[in-house]
C-alpha cells in the first residue's frame, strides 16, 4: 500500500484540508480548529477519491476523518442511500450517526439513519423509505434490511468499516463480506481498525482498490496523557483490592475492564454489595439497559462501570479519570485500546493494571508496546482507606462550621462528656470519626475473613457487616428460611427466578437502574424456581414500583409487588430446587 500524502504544513487547519464550504462551516460551528493526525492524513486522501486503511486507536478522531469526506461525496438532492457505515455495536452505530448528523447541519436535505438489532425493525424501515442518504449500522441488521429489500445499495458510492478488527473478532466476517459485495463495484471504501491482523489485510486486499495506508503511532495522546501503574494482586484478592482503589481515587468516574461476561457481572455485583455506585455491561446486558447505564455514567449518577472490551467499544465519556485492568489483556494492543478511555482531549488520566505473580511477563510486553515503564504501586490497606475517608470528612469541617445550626450537637457532646467524666475530647472525636466512616472496630477473624470484614467496614460506611448470605438477622432467625417477618419491612416479590436464569446482579441492576435505589438500599435476595424475593428496607415509591413493574430481567417483566407471605402449594420455605440465598 502506498503511503498517505503528507501536508507541507506542520500544523494544518481544517480550512486547509479542501472540505466544501458547508462542511467547513459545520466544523467551525463545532469548534474544531486543528485536525488530529488521522484527520489531517485521511481527509485529503478520501476527498481525492482514494480508498484508505486507517490504523488508529479509539479517541483519535476517526469519525470526523471518514464522516466529513463521506458527506462531501453524498448528493443531498438524491433521495437514495449513497453511503453505508458498518460498526460492531449498536451504541457505536448511534454515536457515529449522531456525529455525522452534526457535521451535516448545513446540508438540510441530508438524512442519516442508524440501523441495529435489538430495536424495532419498522421504524428503521420507514426512515429508509423517506429517502435517507447515509446508513450507519451493525452488519447483521444491515443484512436484514438488504434481504428484505428495505435497503437498496444500487447507488452507494461510499463505504466505511469502523472498528473492523472488532467486527471480525465478533464473528461478523461473513456479514461484512456480503455487505461489501452488495455494493456497486465503483465505490470508495475506508477501513479503520485499531490493529492490523492478517484477516483485516485480507479484507483490504479483496475489497479495497490500491488503498492508502495511514497509521497513527501507538504512543498517541491517548497514552502519553495517562499515568500507567500496576499492582501485583493474587486473583482471590482482586475484588477487595479494586474496592479499596475505588474508595480512595480522586477520579470523577472509572471503568474496570474484565475479560468475560461472567466476570463483568461478578465484579459489578460485588462492588454494588460494597456500597459502590457501580454497574456492569457485557454482551448479556440488554441493549436498552446498556444505554441507560452509559447515560447514568455520563450524567454523574453512576461512578464505576465494569465492562468487557466488546461492550465498551465506542464508549466515550469525558468523566472517566481511571481505567482499571482487572484482568491483564492477552494482547498488548488491547491494553492500549482500554487505557485510551481516559486521558482524552489533553486531560490527565490514570490506568492501573492488576497483575498476578504469574502474569508479569505480560507486563513486560505491554511496556514494550507502549514504550513506557509502568510504575508499581501498592493497594491501599483498609486502614489507609479509613484514613482517606476521615481526612475527607475533616476537610469539610470548616465549611460545615460556618453554616451554623450546631447547638443540638454541642449540647449532646457536652451531656456525653458530663456523663462520662475523664473522657478525652480528642478520643471522643476519634471514635465519632471511626463510626462516621463505618469502622466498627477490629473483627474477631483471621486471614481472608478478617480482610473481608475490614473491607466491608471501611468501604461501606454506616452499613453493618453482613453474613456471607447477605442477611443481617441473627443466625437463629436466618435458619428459619422464612420469607415474611412479622413487624419487619415488607419483602418484594418479582416474577423471575431460577428457571429464567436470573442472577442476583441482574436483579440489583434493575432495582438500582429503574427504581432509583443504590446498592445499599437493597437487602437480602432469595431466588426460587419461578420468582424471587428481595428485602428493600426503605421501601419503594409508587413511581418506582410503576417503573419496575415494566422493567425486564432475563427477558421477562419483573411485575414487582409486596410479598404476602407463603401460600399453600407455593410456599417459599420449600422451594423445589432450593433458593439462591444472599446478595450477589
Amino acid at each position: 500500500m502506498p503511503p498517505a500524502p503528507t501536508s507541507p504544513d506542520a500544523s494544518p487547519t481544517f480550512d486547509g484540508l479542501g472540505l466544501p464550504a458547508s462542511l467547513e462551516r459545520a466544523v467551525a460551528d463545532l469548534g474544531f480548529v486543528t485536525p488530529s493526525a488521522i484527520q489531517a492524513q485521511a481527509i485529503p486522501a478520501l476527498l481525492a477519491g482514494r480508498d484508505i486503511v486507517g490504523v488508529a486507536q479509539t479517541g483519535t478522531g476517526k469519525t470526523a476523518a471518514f464522516g466529513l469526506p463521506l458527506l462531501a461525496a453524498v448528493d443531498p438532492e438524491i433521495a437514495a442511500v449513497q453511503a453505508v457505515v458498518l460498526t460492531p455495536t449498536r451504541e457505536l452505530a448511534m454515536q457515529v450517526a449522531d456525529a455525522i448528523a452534526s457535521f451535516a447541519t448545513h446540508l438540510p436535505r441530508l438524512g442519516v439513519v442508524a440501523v441495529y438489532g435489538g430495536s424495532p425493525f419498522l421504524p428503521q424501515q420507514r426512515a429508509l423509505a423517506r429517502g435517507a442518504q447515509v446508513v450507519v449500522g451493525t452488519p447483521g441488521r444491515v443484512l436484514d434490511h438488504l434481504d428484505r429489500r428495505t435497503l437498496v445499495m444500487d447507488q452507494v458510492r461510499y463505504l466505511v468499516l469502523d472498528e473492523a478488527d472488532e467486527m471480525l473478532r465478533m464473528g461478523f466476517a461473513e456479514d461484512v463480506d456480503r455487505v461489501l459485495s452488495a455494493a456497486p463495484e465503483k465505490r470508495q471504501v475506508a477501513l479503520f481498525s485499531a490493529t492490523m491482523p492478517p484477516p483485516i489485510r485480507r479484507v483490504a486486499e479483496q475489497h479495497l482498490n490500491a488503498p492508502v495506508e495511514i497509521t497513527v503511532a501507538r504512543q498517541s495522546s491517548t497514552v502519553t496523557t495517562v499515568r500507567q501503574t500496576y499492582a501485583v494482586v493474587p486473583h482471590r484478592h482482586k475484588i477487595g483490592a479494586l474496592a479499596r482503589v475505588l474508595a480512595v481515587t480522586e477520579a470523577d468516574a472509572s471503568i474496570v475492564f474484565v475479560r468475560t461476561r461472567g466476570a463483568a457481572e461478578e465484579v459489578g455485583s460485588a462492588l454494588v454489595e460494597r456500597g459502590i455506585s457501580a454497574a456492569h455491561i457485557s454482551g448479556d446486558v440488554a441493549q436498552s439497559d446498556r444505554e441507560k447505564i452509559v447515560e447514568r455514567l455520563r450524567s454523574g449518577a453512576l461512578d464505576v462501570l465494569v465492562a468487557t472490551d466488546v461492550a465498551a467499544r465506542g464508549l466515550d465519556v469525558d468523566r472517566i479519570g481511571l481505567v482499571v485492568n482487572f484482568d491483564v489483556p492477552r494482547e498488548a494492543e488491547t491494553y492500549v485500546h482500554r487505557i485510551g478511555r481516559t486521558g482524552r482531549a489533553g486531560r490527565e488520566g490514570e490506568a492501573l493494571a492488576f497483575v498476578t505473580p504469574s502474569e508479569q511477563s505480560r507486563l513486560r510486553t505491554i511496556e514494550r508496546t507502549t514504550r513506557a515503564t509502568l510504575e508499581q504501586v501498592t493497594i491501599p490497606s483498609p486502614a489507609e482507606v479509613s484514613a482517606h475517608r476521615v481526612a475527607s470528612l475533616l476537610g469539610r469541617a470548616a465549611e460545615r462550621a460556618t453554616l451554623g445550626r450546631l447547638d443540638v450537637y454541642r449540647e449532646a457532646v457536652a451531656a456525653h462528656l458530663a456523663a462520662h467524666p475523664g473522657t478525652d475530647p480528642v478520643d471522643l472525636v476519634a471514635v465519632v470519626a471511626a463510626l462516621a466512616v463505618g469502622d466498627e472496630g477490629p473483627a474477631a477473624r483471621t486471614g481472608d475473613d478478617l480482610d473481608d470484614a475490614l473491607e466491608r467496614a471501611h468501604l461501606a460506611p454506616g452499613r453493618p457487616e453482613r453474613s456471607a448470605a447477605g442477611d443481617d438477622r441473627p443466625p437463629r432467625e436466618r435458619r428459619r428460611n422464612d420469607t415474611h417477618i412479622a413487624g419487619g419491612p415488607p419483602r418484594w416479590r418479582v416474577a423471575v427466578g431460577h428457571r429464567d436464569g436470573v442472577q442476583p446482579g441482574a436483579l440489583v441492576g434493575a432495582l438500582t437502574g429503574e427504581g432509583g435505589l443504590t446498592g445499599k438500599d437493597v437487602g437480602k435476595i432469595d431466588i426460587f424456581g419461578s420468582f424471587s424475593l428481595v428485602d428493600i428496607p426503605g421501601g419503594l415509591s409508587a413511581e418506582a414500583v410503576d417503573r419496575l413493574a415494566r422493567a425486564r430481567v432475563a427477558g421477562r417483566p419483573l411485575r414487582i409487588r409486596v410479598d404476602s407471605g407463603p401460600r399453600p402449594g407455593h410456599g417459599a420455605s420449600r422451594p423445589s430446587h432450593g433458593p439462591h440465598r444472599g446478595r450477589p
